[in-house]
């Protein structure tokens, strides 16, 4: 059927129907959020939709109290506009007060991938933990971590790698399955290290028992719900339930999924605006139509045009995004015209980014 969509750790594919997607994974829309909200447009546009128990979350910004961010990053290709979504966030939450966590997944890319560690290392540095400093992340209240070397405090070092392995016992062969499909050690090695990724902050060793969220793609759902379960089972300790939201995904240049090994599927955060003019001029999917002649009588169709999809997430201002997409479906604006927006944009935007990079390269040693 033309409406079906799959959505799962390995695999995004179809017109996704996000409502449809709440009531399948039994999730709960994102609503009614305070006011420091209203100002981010991941949340204020509905780019963060659905959530569990976020409301803990809301309570510990309203209070006041401590609370974790904790999120990952696979080690793998160029740090693209779609990654930037998670990276947002935890600059979001940690000038909310949270605490940020963040583990480099180089022993999942080395069972998943194959990549050395030495590769993963690089790679980490380079395009994610470089981009992040960029971004705005700040080196207080922030732990970023490789899963092959937690830390260098032999007690935390312990506690974590001791984690993972007694909640291996707390899950089973068939849970494995259902989420990883085929079996193979290193996937159930990479699941039970995942959950002590996202656990492991309420340790003692660690921040104690703390509420702490992991925004997610929807398709990383499994993970999370896998991670719950085991944490429910969990004898030695209480851990208080994760938190998780769940954001859209952001459409490729082509309208399909942005994938790492196609890179004229999105933009990387290094491309130069000679390179963004061409993939978008290129391979932007156009909600336009055939002809000029045609598009000026019936007007293009902007939900479906992945330039107005992306000004969406970089135009701020309401009004003005509201006015593209009015001229645009009236057919005063073409095709042509609505990408050398989105150009002018993001060359603006990725231009002070790029210099941000080489600011922030002098900055690693305070991270790492």
């Amino acid at each position: 059927m033309a409406n079906e969509f799959v959505v799962n750790p390995w695999e995004v594919k179809g017109d996704i129907d996000y409502d449809k997607l709440i009531k399948e994974f039994g999730l709960k829309p994102l609503q009614n959020l305070p006011e420091e909200f209203s100002d981010n447009v991941l949340f204020s546009r509905g780019f963060v939709f659905a959530h569990r128990d976020f409301n803990k979350i809301l309570d510990c910004i309203k209070e006041k109290e401590p609370f974790v961010m904790m999120t990952g990053l696979m080690p793998t290709g160029k740090f693209h506009l779609g990654h930037m979504m998670v990276a947002q966030q935890m600059i979001f939450y940690q000038n909310l007060g949270a605490k940020i966590y963040i583990a480099v997944a180089d022993i999942e890319a080395y069972h998943q991938r194959q990549q050395s560690l030495e590769d993963s290392k690089k790679i980490a540095i380079d395009e994610y933990i470089t981009n992040y400093i960029a971004l705005g992340l700040k080196p207080e209240n922030c732990e970023i971590y490789f899963q092959s070397n937690r830390s260098g405090d032999g007690k935390k070092a312990s506690a974590f790698y001791r984690l993972q392995n007694q909640l291996a016992r707390h899950a089973t062969f068939n849970e494995f399955k259902a989420v990883y499909g085929d079996l193979t050690p290193g996937k159930i090695i990479a699941s039970t290290l995942q959950a002590s990724d996202m656990l492991h902050a309420q340790l003692p060793e660690f921040e104690g028992k703390i509420p702490v969220v992991v925004p997610v793609g929807s398709d990383q759902d499994p993970h999370i719900r896998i991670a719950r379960d085991m944490a429910k089972r969990f004898p030695e300790y209480q851990f208080d339930s994760l938190c998780s939201t769940y954001h859209k995904f952001m459409p490729g240049l082509g309208s399909g999924k942005m994938s790492a090994s196609d890179p004229n599927s999105f933009i990387a955060l290094t491309d130069s605006p000679s390179e963004v003019k061409k993939k978008i001029n290129k391979h932007a999917f156009s909600g336009g139509r055939e002809t000029l002649e045609e598009h000026r009588k019936l007007g293009g169709n902007p939900d479906i045009d992945v330039s107005y999809q992306y000004l969406t997430y970089f135009e701020e201002d309401t009004q003005k995004l509201k006015q593209i997409y009015d001229d645009y479906k009236s057919g005063k604006l073409l095709s042509g015209e609505l990408k050398k927006i989105l150009i002018d944009k993001l060359s603006n935007f990725l231009t002070k980014h790029q210099e941000a990079r080489e600011k922030a390269k002098n900055m690693i040693a305070k991270f790492i």
